[in-house]
């Protein structure tokens, strides 16, 4: 195993990550002031379009450079194909950061980035099948947790920690490599995405860490020894992005909300209605993700029986149970409408024009007053404005913090 060769990648990995994701947070300051001149510069729009790139070129310029100089070992061709697949999801999340794209193309083409890694990697049709389904959906899934800042880049960082574990328990350097490179460039992101992040992953970044760990996680399983048990271990890695998915798609689905529309009601969503801080619910993703981690590694390894990957699992599903009981969704209030009575009707109470009210006598002039004793009390409106629809209860909006990001990364 090329141990030298995965060292000197994942430090050209967190150099240049590092360096490109300073100069990125200086260029949005600039443009920020250009743009709004004595005022506090907005720099959301640009950072979301250019943090990514940051973890993309560094991660994808160290991974190229270690595979050319042979540190990919035999496994040369199936990372060459992890990489080109990694670069068109990136792609494609950079062109959606500038112009939103529709659900269906953006399925297409990540189909089709999965389907060139599995083709490169040499896997049997039944199997490839099975891979290129599992890659689109953890792809989608760690996209997903860019809901505040540093939850992505910690829980891909304990992910990629576990993955270069179990590939270096075998001692395949090509295995190896991908996680170890991603694992130094999230860390050099990680320096400017914590709270208060400076950058952020964007959809780009984000689809580039999920296709590059999900990927990983099939090479492995493919290659694999069947003692290693590792059809119940590397799954268990992507536990806490899997729950994620699985709480917004359950939470929309029972609120009748639209299933790939921003709703704000991820796990941090959440968190921070429990009064979390930001750091601390990237602190708790991350402990979440090494429970996970941890028990996966160990089982590929062989200290643990297969059956302990279900205490994880059992935690997270008993996780998304408990955070479905947190209210998510704020409900638009009610407004009183005031419906106009139909044309040569008088409503119950009112005084005809001319009329005087029961009990007084009648007044000259043009315009008679009513006697206020007679004036009935006005009727209660019909609709409470504090009333809400079952399903969506009323709650204050979160604490300030990350903005909300919703399924399938729709972000404008």
């Amino acid at each position: 195993m090329n141990v030298l060769g995965i060292i000197a990648s994942g430090a050209a990995a967190l150099f240049i990550t590092v360096v490109l994701a300073k100069g990125v947070r200086r260029a949005t300051l600039r443009a920020g002031a250009a743009h709004a001149p004595g005022a506090r510069p907005s720099r959301a729009g640009v950072v979301r379009r250019l943090g990514g790139t940051t973890v993309v070129l560094g991660v994808g310029a160290a991974a190229a450079a270690g595979t050319g100089l042979g540190a990919a070992g035999g496994s040369g061709r199936a990372v060459t194909g992890l990489l080109a697949g990694a670069a068109i999801m990136a792609a494609l999340g950079l062109v959606h950061d500038v112009r939103p794209l529709g659900v269906p193309l953006r399925a297409v083409v990540q189909t089709a980035a999965a389907t060139l890694a599995v083709c490169l990697a040499g896997l049997t049709p039944v199997a490839g099948v099975l891979a290129v389904t599992g890659i689109v959906a953890v792809t989608q899934a760690f996209a997903l947790l860019d809901t505040s800042d540093g939850a992505l880049a910690v829980v891909g960082t304990v992910t990629a920690a576990g993955l270069l574990v179990c590939a270096a328990l075998d001692g395949r350097t090509g295995l190896a490599l991908p996680p170890a490179v991603l694992l130094a460039g999230l860390v050099g992101f990680l320096l400017h995405n914590w709270h208060p992040a400076r950058i952020r992953p964007g959809v780009g970044g984000s689809l580039f860490t999920g296709f590059v760990l999900a990927s990983s996680g099939v090479l492995i399983l493919a290659e694999a020894p069947p003692e290693r048990a590792a059809w119940a271990a590397l799954p268990v890695l992507a536990t806490v992005a899997l729950a994620d998915t699985a709480l917004v798609l359950v939470s929309r689905r029972r609120a009748a909300r639209p299933l790939f529309q921003d709703c704000g009601d991820h796990i941090t969503h959440r968190l921070r209605r429990l009064r979390v801080t930001v750091p601390g619910a990237a602190v708790l993703l991350g402990l979440w993700a090494g429970a996970g981690a941890l028990t996966g590694t160990l089982v590929y390894a062989e200290v643990l029986h297969p059956a302990f990957v279900l205490v994880p699992v059992a935690g997270s599903a008993a996780a998304v149970v408990a955070l479905l009981r947190i209210p998510a969704y704020v409900a638009p209030p009610v407004t009183a409408t005031r419906r106009r009575p139909p044309t040569g009707t008088v409503p119950a109470g009112a005084v005809p024009a001319g009329a005087a009210p029961a009990g007084t006598s009648p007044r000259p002039g043009p315009n008679p007053v009513p006697a206020a004793s007679g004036s009935p009390a006005p009727a209660p409106s019909a609709a409470d404005p504090t009333r809400t629809t079952p399903g969506r209860p009323t709650v204050p909006p979160p604490p300030t913090g990350r903005p909300a990001v919703g399924l399938t990364a729709d972000r404008g």
